[in-house]
């Protein structure tokens, strides 16, 4: 069948790009923006003549899906395009290279045909880290724009699969941001927040973003599994613009999340505690006044506390920090500081702590007991470490001693005595190597 029987379809809907389907592809399934696909193709004039192909390379082309990284024709065709499909993209001249053409294999102001072949695609990398661990693919569009904002109430029809077996499906409403309150794993809220609504996406998540070294085993998930999910987000709120926000609202806002971090810390949720708390002192970044800097000590203060529950005391000691730059006599925080610092074997940095503790607060018996704790620690760590140099050393003394040389017999009455003669001989051969002499 020729190009001219096929039924065209129009895709930039101006007749600027038309495709005509030559083999049906497999799955329901297309390649969205931001996936890298792999594909292979032959560009010709209308003349028939080929001006450039991969398959004569023997090689696929790849390239990221609507980045505008090629001609406008391939990003909106080749996003059409299912798994092994085959197909003819015929591309007017503002859809390829326009008036400039691409000297000197293509004419100014040409129409071009190309013939591709859709091999496969990767997902979207959404994952934080850009590791991978979450990809990201388009079932089904929207033309909505509303995304989830943090604090925004989302619904969504979630469907999670390993090795092929559904283990969840269910819809969910949770307040975005809390998403592990609802049982909610990361990785999918995560990708929730890429979405828009009527958009129904799959993502592929990577043990960090699901269920991790554990595993689950009420659904039969093994330690380091790689999950996937089928996501429709059905609705969702307005969210808050922040920047909108007068210093009070911004307060009134950061007192909010202050109170979920603690009614997550009372149900023991301490990571998500932690994230109520951050998302506190995020809206008072830009306020100065007495009762948000309160706030903000007071929100800082309680992560420190779910660090240390959470056996997390490089961050408890950051976050100590942060609050001893606004208020440096703070006694409790020197105190968390210090507990902190000999968790992780700082024990010099620790007993500063409680020392200066003890400076503001004499009669602090707590922070007494911790400067002992520390110097018996500090003073256990110099006794091994002197013990260590000792047996060190000792090991060197005994190979030292080991090495020494018995008395040698003279080396004289075993080689003959050195004569004269001898002495001359060297010097002579000294003398013609230093000056080349060649004796005959």
């Amino acid at each position: 069948m020729t190009a001219t029987e096929l039924q065209k379809i129009d895709i930039s809907g101006d007749g600027g790009v038309q495709k005509e389907i030559l083999k049906e592809g497999n799955g329901d399934e297309t390649a969205c923006i931001g996936c890298i696909v792999s594909l292979h193709y032959t560009g010709r004039l209308t003349d028939g003549s080929v001006f450039d192909s991969s398959v004569d390379r023997g090689e696929p082309f790849e390239f990221e899906l609507g980045k505008g990284s090629v001609i406008k024709a391939f990003d909106l065709g080749v996003a059409t395009m299912k798994l092994g499909e085959k197909c003819y993209l015929t591309c007017a001249p503002n859809y390829a290279y326009g008036a400039a053409g691409s000297p000197p294999s293509i004419p100014p102001n040409s129409t071009l045909i190309f013939e591709l072949e859709m091999l496969g695609w990767k997902g979207k990398d959404i994952s934080p880290e850009q590791d991978k661990s979450i990809e990201y693919y388009v079932l089904e569009k929207s033309d909505k724009r509303r995304s989830p904002k943090d604090g925004s109430s989302v619904k969504v029809h979630i469907t999670g699969k390993y090795d092929g077996n559904v283990y969840e499906d269910r819809e969910v409403q949770f307040v975005f941001g809390e998403g592990s309150d609802a049982d909610i794993l990361d990785g999918v809220e995560i990708a929730v927040g890429k979405m828009v609504i009527g958009e129904v996406a799959k993502i592929k998540i990577k043990p960090i973003y699901a269920f991790g070294i554990k595993g689950c085993p009420e659904h039969n998930i093994p330690p380091n599994a790689t999950v996937e999910y089928t996501i429709k987000l059905i609705d969702c709120e307005k969210g808050l613009e922040d920047w909108k926000l007068s210093d009070n609202e911004r307060l009134e806002q950061a007192k909010i999340y202050k109170e979920k971090g603690t009614t997550y810390f009372k149900k023991q949720d301490y990571p998500l505690a932690i994230k109520m708390y951050k998302k506190c002192v995020s809206f008072l970044e830009n306020n100065s006044d007495n009762e948000s800097n309160k706030v903000k000590v007071a929100a800082i203060s309680n992560q420190v506390l779910c660090y240390q529950k959470t056996n997390q005391e490089h961050a408890g000691k950051q976050a100590c920090n942060e609050v001893l730059e606004l208020e440096p006599r703070n006694i409790k925080i020197l105190y968390r500081r210090g507990q902190c610092n000999l968790a992780i074997n700082e024990c010099e940095e620790a007993l500063s702590d409680f020392q200066h503790v003890m400076q503001l607060d004499p009669s602090n018996k707590a922070a007494q007991n911790q400067i002992l704790l520390c110097k018996r620690k500090i003073k256990e760590a110099n006794d091994k470490e002197k013990k260590i140099y000792a047996n060190m050393f000792s090991k060197l003394a005994a190979n030292d001693k080991q090495q020494e040389p018995e008395d040698e017999p003279d080396i004289l009455a075993k080689c003959g005595e050195w004569t004269d003669e001898d002495t001359k001989r060297e010097v002579d051969r000294a003398f013609e190597r230093d000056n080349n002499i060649v004796m005959i």
